[in-house]
């Protein structure tokens, strides 16, 4: 295990973005919110494009009365609204897109439709509109069946959903792309990111705010399958952070490349739910009690998922700095704050 750099070391100035004008895209969701936060807190324009399918006004009201942020609710899939969102922009960070594996399973069209139409559109326009770097969120969910850990950037399986093909295409996309027209690009595969303005609620929610919140509420969480399969969670931070790195990078060799973002560990859904109780119990005696209920596993889940993280952090010089205790603790706070 990698040596993790104490929370108080920051970011050295040139790894962040400043006085510049960024879009981020699905601003109001989870991921994006936090990124408007950090860049605003760094002196520059933001502009935010949602179209408020998954994202939510409470991530981002706390913004809105700050005159370098500009909400535009549109949608990707839509030419003007992009044309709009990137008048004057200098950096694109992609993040809109209807994420879930079990939601595209569902509704493979709008998964299709949204995550693919809707980033060649906004990819397209960023290239007419002369952006310097275009960076965008894919996932770990391309990785698909290929079954050796960790996971490395170049061998990949037969993707499990639609959600995961959708994600593979938005990097063929991007390659095509920086190939055809020049654009600077960076493609990011999250692996299962967590942390605060993260949705608890609705069918198609992640696991650890949906834990976190049925605990609090003493309710049992499901666990699917039989607990063993494991995730390498990455705190929200973490993930700010690769996406200031991958925008300020000045490393040619980085450019135009796909990174793992991760943490570089691996969680069961047991040790999961036994570290929340761990962490949750005293703050509330009683959920020491709660027991989990073991479902049917889900289709299309990937059974294992742990991430190399050499890549990134050879050539974008990343380096997580949040454990999976470290980042729960400080999710569980906000939980514990906005879910009473």
């Amino acid at each position: 295990m990698f040596a993790l750099v104490s929370e108080e070391k920051s970011m050295t100035h040139h790894q962040q973005i400043t006085h510049s004008r960024v879009l981020v895209t699905g601003g109001a969701g989870f991921i994006g919110s936090n990124l408007c936060e950090t860049l605003l807190a760094q002196e520059n324009e933001v502009v935010c494009l949602d179209n408020f399918s998954t994202g939510r006004y409470a991530n981002i009201n706390h913004l809105l009365a700050n005159k370098k942020f500009t909400l535009i609710e549109g949608d990707i899939c839509h030419a003007q609204d992009c044309q709009k969102a990137l008048a004057g922009v200098d950096y694109v960070l992609h993040q809109a897109a209807l994420g879930s594996v079990p939601r595209s399973i569902y509704d493979p069209m709008a998964t299709t439709q949204v995550n693919v139409g809707g980033f060649v559109n906004i990819l397209h326009a960023s290239v007419r509109a002369k952006v310097k770097r275009f960076v965008y969120a894919s996932s770990s969910s391309v990785y698909g069946d290929y079954p050796y850990l960790p996971k490395i950037e170049q061998h990949i399986g037969k993707p499990l959903s639609p959600y995961a093909i959708s994600k593979y295409t938005n990097e063929l996309y991007a390659q095509n792309f920086s190939e055809l027209y020049g654009i600077q690009c960076i493609g990011l595969r999250y692996f299962n990111v967590y942390g605060k303005n993260q949705n608890p609620e609705g069918e198609y929610s992640a696991v650890i705010p949906r834990f976190i919140s049925q605990l609090i509420r003493h309710q049992s969480p499901v666990i699917n399958g039989d607990g063993k399969q494991s995730r390498d969670f990455t705190y929200i931070e973490d993930v700010v952070q690769a996406n200031q790195l991958a925008i300020t990078t000045k490393n040619e060799n980085a450019l135009n490349q796909i990174y793992n973002i991760a943490f570089n560990g691996q969680t069961t859904l047991i040790e999961l739910y036994n570290t929340l109780i761990d962490l949750l119990t005293p703050l509330d005696s009683r959920i020491a009690s709660v027991q989990p209920i073991f479902g049917t596993e889900r289709k299309g889940d990937v059974r294992h998922s742990y991430a190399s993280i050499e890549k990134a952090r050879q050539l974008l010089g990343y380096q997580p700095r949040y454990s999976i205790k470290d980042g729960l603790e400080k999710t569980i706070q906000w939980y514990w704050e906005n879910l009473k």
